[in-house]
C-alpha cells in the first residue's frame, strides 16, 4: 500500500483531534506542525472507502463533518449525545456498513470533551452512543490511544503535544471570565468600529447582532462607535428607512458617537476612482452584464481590461456625465482573474444609476459599490476593526486588496457568524416582497423579524440583548430556534407582568350559581401576587358567571370544581340543546378543599362592564425551517399566518397601555397592540410566544 504524508499545521491551542485521529488510522504519515496562527483549518484527502462507498454516502458524510462541532459548543453537549444515542440505536457505523470519517469525526469531538464525556460515559445514560463508541475504540484502540494521550487532557482537547507548546503565545491575553471576546491587535482608548446599515429596509434581528457586537466592543475598549449609512444605491434608499434605522438603534440600547454616511464622501470616492483608472490600477468596462459574469466566473480577460489611460478616462467621463455611451459602462479593478478567490477577479467599483439619491438628489449619475466604498471609507473616518459577518469571508482578501491598491492604512477584518432564525427570511429584499405586496401591514408588522416587528409582538429588548451576547462572536454559523429566544423574553416579563382574565366568546357558556351572591360585590385583588408594583384590580362576583366552552364541555355532573381566586363549586346539571352545551347550574361550595379538585377554572361575571377583546396569534411567513440556497421562499409561503378570536375581558383591562405586556389567566403572555378607547372597539392583543406553549385559538382571519 502507498502511504501518503501529510504536513498537519494547526494553531497549539486547538489541535484538529479529528483530523489527527483519521491520520492515523488511515495508515496516513502526518508531520505535526503545531504553530500555525489561530484560526486556521487544516485539511486532508483519504484513500478510497474512507469517505463513503459512493456519492450519497459522501453527502452524508459532510453532514456529519457539519454536525460534530456542535458536541463541543457547551450546553448543547448532552442534546448532542441524546440526539447521537437515538441515531445510533439500530446502527453500527453512522454512515453505510463500515467504519468513515464521519465516525472518527465523531468519536474524536466526543473523546475531546474529555472528562465531560468520560463521565456520561460511566452513567450508561446513552447506551447505544457508549456502545458505538467503545466499539470504535476496539477496533481501532492503538492509533485511538496514542493520539487520545498526546493530546487530550482532563478537561477536554487543548494538552500540547510538545513541552514547548505549554508557553503562551506572544500578545494573547489571558482570559478569565469565559465570556469575554477579544479583538486581535486592540488597545483599550484606541479602538474605533462602526456599524453600517444600507438604508433600504428597517433594522432586523441579523442587524441587531452587528450593532449590538460592536457597542459591546467600543464600550470594553473605551473606544469610538461610528453609526454609518451605506447609501450607494439610490433605487433602494429612503429618508424613511434612515430615520427608522436611526431608531431602532436607539431602541437596542446602542449609543454612538457620530452618524455618518458614505454619500457624504462620493467627491473622494470619485477622486480615488479617477486615480486607479490614472495608475493602470481600474478600467471601464462595457461588457454586457451578464457575459461580464461569465467571464469572472471562468477567468476570461474582458477585452477592455488593456485600454489605455486615455480611452478609460474618457469613458469615464462618459459615466460621470450619465450620457448614454456612460450608462454603459462601469469601472472595474485590475486585480487577477486568475485568482482561485473569485472576488478577486476584476470586481467593479463604480456603476451609473440615473435615480435620484435621498440625500444628494440627482447631483451624481455614478455610485460606488460597496466593495469599493466600504474599505475607503473605513480607512478615512479612521475604522481600527471592521466588525463583518462570516458570508463576506471570501471577500475578506478583495477588501485588503483594495486598501492596498487605495494606498491606505489597514483596517483589521474581525468575523462573527450570521445570525439565522428557523422560518424566516432576513434579505431585505424578500421582505420588501411581503411588504409590497400586502402580505403583512408594514415594516413593523409583528410577523417580521425586524426589531420594530418583534417588539411589536412582545420581546424585550433585554431578552434580545441577553440572547446575542450568549452567541457572542462567534464564527460557527448556526441556525437558531426563536424558543430560545422567547424563553429568555418570558424569565423577564413574567416576574413583573400584570394578570387578568378573559373568556373566549365563541359558544361561552354560563354558569348560574344557585346559592350565589343575590348582590354582585367587588374585591380588590392583585394584579401579581408576587410582585406589588404590578398594582391592583377589583374582581365582580356574582351568580351568574362565564365559562369558557373548552372547560364546560369537561365538566361532569355532580363534579366540584375550582373557580380561581373565589373558591370550588359544585356542578349540579348541565343544559344540552341538540349535543351543545347551553348552560351550567350549580351551587358554591367554598370550604371545599382547592388540592382536591381536577378543574381549576378562569371565570368572569355577567356584567356590563366586560370588555371586548381580540386575541391575535402568529405563524411563521414560511413553513420550512431551513431554506437552502436553491429554493424560492415564494414556493414555502404560510398560507396562514395570522389567527384571531374574540373574547371578554375583565373590566380592568380598559386601563392597560399600549406596548404594555400582561398575562391572561391559563392562556398566555400578552401585548396590547391597540388599547381601550371606546366600548364597541375591542382590545387587540397579540399573544407572545414563550418558548413552549402552542396556540389554540379560533382561526377567523388569515
Amino acid at each position: 500500500m502507498v502511504r501518503m504524508e501529510v504536513k498537519l499545521a494547526f494553531p497549539q491551542d486547538r489541535p484538529p483531534l479529528s483530523i489527527i485521529s483519521a491520520a492515523k488510522i488511515a495508515g496516513v504519515s502526518v508531520i505535526i506542525d503545531p504553530t500555525l496562527a489561530s484560526g486556521s483549518v487544516p485539511t486532508l484527502h483519504f484513500s478510497s472507502g474512507f469517505y463513503g462507498q459512493d456519492d450519497i454516502q459522501a453527502a452524508q458524510i459532510d453532514q456529519w463533518l457539519e454536525y460534530a462541532p456542535l458536541i463541543l459548543s457547551g450546553s448543547e453537549f448532552e442534546a448532542a449525545c441524546s440526539f447521537l444515542d437515538g441515531y445510533l440505536a439500530t446502527r453500527t457505523f453512522l454512515v453505510g456498513y463500515g467504519l468513515s470519517i464521519a465516525d472518527i469525526v465523531v468519536w474524536s469531538n466526543l473523546t475531546g470533551t474529555g472528562q465531560r464525556w468520560e463521565s456520561l460515559r460511566r452513567s450508561k445514560k446513552y447506551q447505544s452512543l457508549v456502545r458505538w463508541f467503545n466499539s470504535v475504540a476496539a477496533g481501532y484502540g492503538d492509533a485511538l490511544d496514542e493520539v487520545t494521550s498526546a493530546y487530550v487532557g482532563k478537561r477536554g482537547i487543548g494538552k500540547s503535544p510538545a513541552p514547548s507548546l505549554k508557553e503562551k503565545m506572544p500578545g494573547l491575553k489571558e482570559n478569565t471570565s469565559g465570556h469575554e471576546i477579544d479583538l486581535p491587535g486592540a488597545k483599550v482608548g484606541e479602538v474605533c468600529v462602526r456599524f453600517a446599515p444600507e438604508p433600504s429596509g428597517y433594522l432586523h434581528i441579523g442587524h441587531a447582532k452587528a450593532a449590538l457586537l460592536n457597542k459591546y466592543f467600543a464600550e470594553r475598549y473605551k473606544g469610538r462607535l461610528i453609526v454609518r449609512f451605506d447609501d450607494t444605491n439610490p433605487s433602494k434608499e429612503s429618508n424613511e428607512f434612515v430615520e427608522n434605522v436611526l431608531k431602532d438603534i436607539e431602541t437596542l440600547g446602542v449609543k454612538y458617537d457620530v452618524v455618518t454616511y458614505t454619500s457624504d464622501y462620493f467627491p473622494k470616492l470619485m477622486e480615488m476612482a479617477e486615480s486607479l483608472i490614472k495608475q493602470g490600477k481600474a478600467y471601464i468596462d462595457d461588457t454586457p452584464k451578464e457575459q461580464m459574469r461569465s467571464e469572472r466566473m471562468d477567468g476570461v480577460e474582458s477585452k477592455r481590461r488593456n485600454s489605455t489611460v486615455e480611452e478609460n478616462l474618457s469613458l469615464w467621463k462618459e459615466m460621470v456625465n450619465g450620457t448614454r455611451r456612460g450608462t454603459q459602462c462601469c469601472v472595474r479593478g485590475k486585480l487577477d482573474m486568475q485568482d482561485p478567490n473569485k472576488s478577486l477577479r476584476d470586481p467593479v467599483y463604480y456603476r451609473c444609476n440615473p435615480d435620484p439619491h435621498h440625500r444628494v438628489g440627482s447631483k451624481y449619475k455614478v455610485y460606488p459599490t460597496y466593495d469599493f466604498a466600504c474599505p475607503f471609507v473605513d480607512a478615512l473616518e479612521g475604522v481600527t476593526h471592521a466588525l463583518r459577518s462570516s458570508e463576506y469571508h471570501d471577500r475578506n482578501a478583495q477588501y485588503y486588496r483594495i486598501l492596498q491598491d487605495m494606498g491606505l492604512r489597514r483596517v483589521e477584518i474581525y468575523e462573527f457568524s450570521r445570525l439565522n432564525m428557523v422560518y424566516t427570511v432576513l434579505s431585505k429584499r424578500k421582505l420588501l416582497w411581503f411588504v409590497q405586496n400586502k402580505m403583512v401591514e408594514d415594516w413593523t408588522d409583528a410577523r417580521f423579524p425586524t426589531v420594530q416587528g418583534i417588539v411589536r409582538r412582545g420581546l424585550k429588548i433585554e431578552a434580545l440583548i441577553q440572547f446575542i451576547l450568549e452567541q457572542g462572536a462567534s464564527k460557527n454559523l448556526n441556525l437558531m430556534e426563536w424558543d430560545k429566544l422567547w424563553t429568555i423574553n418570558k424569565k423577564i416579563v413574567d416576574p413583573i407582568c400584570g394578570r387578568h382574565t378573559a373568556v373566549l366568546k365563541e359558544k361561552c357558556v354560563l354558569l348560574t350559581l344557585a346559592n350565589g351572591p343575590e348582590e354582585p360585590f367587588v374585591r380588590i385583588l392583585p394584579r401579581h401576587k408576587k410582585y406589588e408594583g404590578a398594582g391592583k384590580k377589583a374582581t365582580t362576583f356574582a351568580n351568574r358567571i362565564w365559562l369558557e366552552y373548552a372547560d364546560a364541555s369537561v365538566i361532569s355532573v355532580g363534579e366540584e370544581v375550582t373557580l380561581m381566586d373565589w373558591g370550588n363549586a359544585i356542578i349540579r346539571e348541565i343544559k344540552t340543546d341538540n349535543g351543545t352545551i347551553t348552560q351550567l347550574v350549580g351551587e358554591l361550595h367554598l370550604e371545599g378543599s382547592v388540592k382536591m379538585t381536577k378543574l381549576k377554572l378562569t371565570w368572569l361575571s355577567d356584567i356590563e362592564d366586560l370588555v371586548s377583546l381580540s386575541l391575535v396569534d402568529f405563524d411563521y411567513l414560511i413553513n420550512k425551517k431551513k431554506l437552502e440556497e436553491d429554493e424560492d421562499f415564494l414556493d414555502n409561503l404560510n398560507p396562514c399566518t395570522r389567527r384571531e378570536a374574540l373574547a371578554l375581558g375583565d373590566p380592568n383591562m380598559r386601563n392597560v397601555k399600549k406596548g404594555e405586556v400582561i398575562q391572561l389567566e391559563r392562556k398566555g403572555y400578552y401585548r396590547c397592540d391597540v388599547p381601550f378607547v371606546r366600548s364597541s372597539k375591542p382590545i387587540v392583543l397579540f399573544a407572545i410566544p414563550d418558548g413552549r406553549q402552542k396556540s389554540t385559538l379560533i382561526v377567523t382571519g388569515a
